[in-house]
Parts: C-alpha cells; structure tokens; sequence
C-alpha cells in the first residue's frame, strides 16, 4: 500500500509539472518561432516605446477622404495628417501624454460641422488609443440624442453580455458539477485572446482557421488540467477550499507567465481600423456583429447539448447529486473532464472575441473581467448554465447602460455588483438557482 501511495504521489507531482510546463513554454515557443509580423497591412503599429493615435471620420452616406486633422502634443507641436479614401487616420507618437486632436472643418463637405470641437487622447506605448470625433449635419438636433445615447449603449452591452456568457457558462458547469470556485477560470480568457494575438496577428493565420485552433487548444488545456492535475486531488479527497487556493495560485503564475511572454503592453487579434455600420441611431464594427451571432450560436448549442442530449442530461444530473448520479452507473470523472474540456473552450472563444471587438486584451485582462463572471453566476444561480446566461447579460447590460443613466464611467463595474448584492438580498439562489437548506 505504501508503494501505490508513492507511485501516485509521484505521479501527482509530474502532471503538475507537466502543466506548469507546457503553459510556460508553449506561448513562449510561438513567440520564438518565425513567422509574418502581421496577418494584415498597417499604416500605424504602436511599440513598447511608440504609441498610436487613430479614428475614423465617416458619416451615414460613407467616409470622407481627405478630411485634414491636426494631433498637437503638450509642447505645442503639431503634427497633421489626412484621411484615407475609407476615412481612416492614424498617426504615431514617441511620447506618452496628452495629445488634443482637431478636424479643419474647412476641409469637411459645406453641410457638416464637427460637434466635439477637439478632443484629447492620453497617449500610452504599445496601445492604439482612438480619438472620438462627433461629424454631424448643420442643422441636427440634439434633443434625440440621449436615446440614441441609450440605443448605442444598450447594444453595447448585449455585446458584453453574450461575450461574458461564453465564459460564466462554463464556469457555472465546472462549480455545479464539482463545487469548485475556479478564480483561474478568467485566465483562460486571456489565454484565448494571446493566442488568437499569436496565431493571427503574428504568424499569419487566417481569422476563422486561427480561431478554430485558438478553441481546440484552450479546450486541450481543460482536458489537460483535470487530466494531470484537478482529477487527482479529487481522488486524494483534496477539499474545496484548499482547491479553490490552488486556483487561485494558479491564476497568479499564469497572469506572470503571460506579462513575461508578451510584456505589459495590450495586444489586438487585428491591428487594423474595424469597418463599421450603422442601423439608425447604432453604430456598430463588422467584427462585433459576427462576434455577437457567433456567441448565440455557441450559446445555442450548448443549451441545445445540455436539454436533448444524453451527455447533456448526464452532466445536469451529475450538478444536481453526483453521489446519485455514480450510483445510477454515470461515469462522474468523464462527465467532469467534459465539462473542463467544453468550459476551458468556451473561455478561449470569448478571450478570442472579446481581444477582437475591443481595443485589444493584456496580461490583466482576465483579472479585469472576474469579478463579472462571479457576478454573472451567482446572479442566475450557482451551478446552472442557463442562469450564468441570464446573469451574464444582465450584468453586460448593466455595465454600459450605467453611465447613461448618470453614474461615472468610473463606477460602472461597481453598478454592476451592487445590483447582485441587492437582488441577493431579495433572492439569495439567483435568478435560476434552487433554494437550498442549511443547517
């Protein structure tokens, strides 16, 4: 019996340094290899001692080419540049700061005017900031505009919504099937946003190829994780709360681990100014509406998966009595391992997304973002993927709607968890959650 406990012991302790292993080397590795320095011509590439500065001029009939703007530091230099024939601009910087960016009107069609004036964009190395310009029509009426205000915000947070669901869907099903709060859940976001940086942007692959391979490894290191790592401490009945701090250490070697790999700087999956549309008072990229259907299409499937098919109903009956559910002869360690593989998927697919539809994704981004995968999950109800849905939106909403309504932009992540503490007040399993009895 001794000689089986050191053998797995052993065992234990290189399946953990196997994982630590291969999650230093493998983003390592694809930095190292040689490959195209863009899957995509640019005017403007920010660097760890440049900075860019860009936007688009465009009004509903198309863009303007050959608007002039001027970029003025704090020293009073001024640099002009001209948009292209799709109404894109850019320029580059070698000092952070202040920069105030100005439209020549003189140089827009008679019946436009600039409503902003100017602007001013803090320049910061390695980041492409965007500097927001309002073109409108001389005799536009602003009475309209706070709803179109409330319109443009309410879309940007089903936007955040359906990319916080990918990821909180997964997370609920890992804590309904095992009762582990996984804190590096939201490193597995940023794992799939690097690795869409390092396969598309890097080394040339295309958009959907790149993708795909981004989901397909992000769910191998969920496969990997339990198979080397979570399973084992299961068996040598590890209970929650010293798992829950393995995770939580695990998360903090894989934030150093990608600071190391790619520095601090934001990285983007494409570094070129997104086209956009807009449907009345909406203003939207291409990118997020394909980003949008995606997320509904996966959402779809996997609520699909979990109601008609026969995994499916074996994983809701494992999150609802696993003891029930391994009398009943459900293999619980091969549901479980399913369940990592699909969630570790699913949050590489919404890194990947969300590192596309925003202004890029960084070593913290994960971090950024845990707090509202808890929120969304204990908001729906823990342990239950369809209440991780219902919260995620919830929560998405919430964030961008909040400055609308007259809270500081600042306080946005904060609106959101005061609404959780408020509605847990009133119904403390969630949304979707089973009440539960203690004591």
């Amino acid at each position: 019996m001794k000689s089986r406990h050191v053998v797995r012991e052993r065992t234990v302790r290189r399946g953990v340094a196997g994982l630590i292993l291969a999650l230093l080397l493998a983003p390592v590795l694809a930095l190292i290899s040689s490959g195209p320095a863009s899957a995509v011509d640019t005017l403007c590439l920010p660097g760890p001692d440049k900075a860019c500065i860009a936007g688009t001029i465009r009004t509903e009939d198309g863009p303007l080419a050959d608007v002039k703007l001027t970029v003025t530091d704090e020293a009073g230099t001024a640099t002009e540049v001209t948009t292209s024939e799709t109404g894109k601009w850019n320029v580059q910087v070698e000092k952070e700061g202040p920069y105030v960016v100005k439209v020549d009107e003189s140089t827009l069609p008679k019946d436009l005017v600039v409503d902003t004036g100017e602007v001013t964009v803090a320049a910061k190395f390695g980041v492409t900031k965007p500097a927001l310009l309002t073109i409108r029509t001389a005799d536009y009426s602003a009475s309209t505009s706070k709803f179109d205000e409330l319109v443009q915000s309410t879309v940007n947070g089903l936007r955040l919504g359906l990319l916080l669901a990918l990821a909180s869907v997964g997370l609920s099903l890992i804590y309904g099937t095992t009762g582990l709060s996984n804190f590096a859940h939201a490193e597995q976001v940023t794992l799939g946003g690097m690795l869409g940086y390092l396969l598309i942007n890097q080394h040339g692959l295309g958009l959907w190829i790149g993708g795909l391979v981004v989901v397909i490894l992000c769910a191998f290191t969920g496969w990997f994780q339990d198979r080397v790592l979570w399973q084992p401490l299961r068996r040598r009945g590890l209970g929650l709360t010293q798992m829950m701090i393995v995770t939580i250490g695990l998360s903090l070697a894989l934030q150093y681990v990608y600071q190391y790999t790619v520095g601090a700087r934001t990285v983007r999956v494409l570094q070129d100014n997104p086209s956009v549309r807009e449907f009345g008072p909406v203003t939207i990229t291409n990118q997020s509406i394909v980003a949008m259907v995606i997320s509904v299409i996966v959402l779809a499937g996997v609520g699909y998966a979990l109601l008609r098919t026969r995994i499916g109903r074996a994983t809701r009956a494992v999150s609802d009595n696993p003891a029930l559910a391994s009398a009943s002869g459900i293999d619980t360690d091969r549901v479980i391992r399913l369940v990592w593989t699909v969630a570790m998927g699913l949050a590489g697919l919404s890194g990947l997304l969300y590192a596309l539809v925003t202004n890029g994704i960084k070593w913290d981004s994960g971090l950024q973002i845990l707090l509202l995968l808890f929120a969304a999950v204990t908001l729906g109800g823990l342990g239950t993927a369809f209440g991780a849905l219902i919260g995620a939106i919830i929560i998405g909403l919430v964030v961008e709607l909040s400055p609308v309504l007259g809270m500081p932009g600042d306080f946005k992540y904060a609106t959101a968890l005061l609404i959780l503490i408020l509605l847990l007040l009133v119904r403390p399993q969630g949304l979707l959650g089973k009440p539960q009895r203690v004591g």
